[in-house]
């Protein structure tokens, strides 16, 4: 879908939330699955929509933590629940959640048969942390590296440094995914992961589904649509709406992962609220 003017009119927010808010609708799709208040502790105080909110902000707008608007909790409060949240596993499990409630949606099998597996370098600032130089795309700073099911919903995300090798940096994430999903037989790459190395150790570690590289054709010219692969790239474009990851400012690959996931859950809670949205306007007109 190109973000036009038709769409931008389509889903822009309206009454009195913000652009980068969550819906009442998109809110129903989370909630559930964000940690509830345990029997310990002090009775919570702040409202964990206000904090899904001040997360959001950041997100679409990549500002700092001390920059978040005054209508939201305080920062030092939203950067807790942020980093518990990412630290415990939420984030994950709500993304990995949302990837098959919107394959449900979509009338597909809750664990996808075949991937496709890409990568993303982005520079980073002077914050620190780990980074490298991607020769290829002549940035300093770190890769983002996803695969995804054929509906274009990331299965797992893994960051490491920009000069990590597509064809060394895929062994984990590919790990990841068949320890997950080991219903998956067929994952399509680009000719980065191409040569014996990725295989040998995919064979060497008893990994199953099978690497098919996707090349553009030789005589082609300019930009073209590759099989299977435009599914990844277009994923990488959706995240890339999120101006927080228009450059990595975090000083730990923990963090940068975070930011990554976060923003694959924003697309999918959009997605799947879309989708619910449709199925009631089709019954009320049945």
């Amino acid at each position: 879908m190109p973000w036009d003017k038709a769409a931008r009119d389509k889903y822009k927010r309206v009454d009195n939330y913000m652009q980068y808010d969550v819906t009442d609708e998109e809110w129903e799709v989370i909630k559930t699955f964000l940690p509830t208040q345990g029997s310990m502790g002090r009775p919570r105080k702040t409202g964990l929509r206000e904090v899904f909110h001040a997360i959001q902000s950041m997100l679409a707008t990549g500002c700092q933590w001390r920059a978040i608007p005054s209508c939201y909790p305080p920062f030092s409060t939203v950067q807790n629940y942020f980093y518990n949240w990412s630290q415990s596993g939420v984030l994950t499990a709500l993304m990995n959640d949302l990837r098959t409630q919107a394959r449900r949606l979509a009338d597909r099998s809750e664990e996808p048969r075949a991937a496709i597996i890409d990568s993303q370098s982005v520079k980073t600032t002077e914050s620190g942390g780990p980074r490298g130089y991607d020769a290829g795309k002549k940035i300093k700073g770190r890769k983002r590296h996803i695969m995804t099911d054929t509906t274009g919903a990331p299965l797992a995300i893994v960051i490491h440094p920009a000069d990590v090798q597509d064809r060394d940096g895929a062994v984990d994430l590919i790990l990841q995914v068949v320890a997950s999903s080991p219903t998956i037989t067929k994952i399509w790459a680009d000719g980065g992961y191409r040569g014996p190395k990725l295989a040998s150790k995919l064979h060497e570690l008893a990994v199953s589904p099978d690497l098919s590289i996707v090349l553009k054709p030789k005589d082609g010219k300019g930009f073209q649509v590759l099989f299977q692969r435009w599914i990844v790239e277009r994923t990488f474009a959706w995240m890339g709406r999120c101006r927080r990851l228009a450059k990595d400012y975090e000083g730990s690959l923990a963090s940068s992962l975070a930011w990554t996931t976060l923003a694959a859950c924003r697309f999918l809670m959009r997605r799947i609220a879309r989708d619910n949205r449709g199925m009631g306007l089709k019954c009320k007109a049945m």
